[in-house]
């Protein structure tokens, strides 16, 4: 028999804070999600139902609110970085690739080709874009710092209207 009192979920909040706005969550104590800038709530149904099949999702801002502070810290520019614990879900040359997002300083760009050298991997700058498109933590695992060869944007699972915000954000950090 299984007990229910034991049941892992996915504690969520929606985080806001003055134009942004997203579904942050977590299990086990640990962030697993942040969602897009103005997404609804089906977001992060979808990828809950996708990666943690049978977790019910459980309104929870006061388990959420260490999560919630950094990111208000991040937006007012008090912050230039994260602490607290996360949770990433992914196969091996995707974590290759998020873990090398995370030592792009902040306030500074790579390029896709750039990401695939940098793990070992030159000749993989599409599987490089596929790996950052499924990145479950936005703006946490910085893959808004990555751009195209020419300079240009592209994809974002955020859009590149919160990609272009969050690199103009960092770029006015005093």
């Amino acid at each position: 028999m299984t007990n229910h009192t034991s049941k892992m979920t996915i504690e969520y909040m929606l985080f806001v804070h003055e134009n942004w706005h997203f579904y942050l969550a977590a299990t086990k104590g640990s962030l697993c999600f942040v969602g897009t800038n103005g997404s609804d709530f089906e977001e992060l149904s979808q990828w809950a139902h996708k990666h943690y099949l049978g977790y019910p999702l459980v309104d929870n801002p006061a388990a959420l609110s260490l999560y919630a502070e950094e990111f208000h810290a991040y937006f007012e520019r008090k912050s230039t970085s994260f602490t607290f614990h996360a949770t990433i879900n992914g196969t091996p040359f995707q974590k290759k690739v998020w873990k090398q997002l995370q030592q792009i300083p902040y306030g500074e760009t790579r390029t896709y080709k750039e990401i695939a050298h940098e793990i070992g991997h030159p000749n993989a700058v599409r599987a490089v874009g596929t790996a950052i498109g499924k990145n479950p933590l936005l703006i946490v695992v910085p893959c808004h710092r990555v751009i195209r060869t020419d300079g240009n944007l592209s994809g974002y699972r955020g859009g590149l209207s919160m990609k272009t915000h969050l690199l103009e954000l960092e770029k006015n950090f005093d």
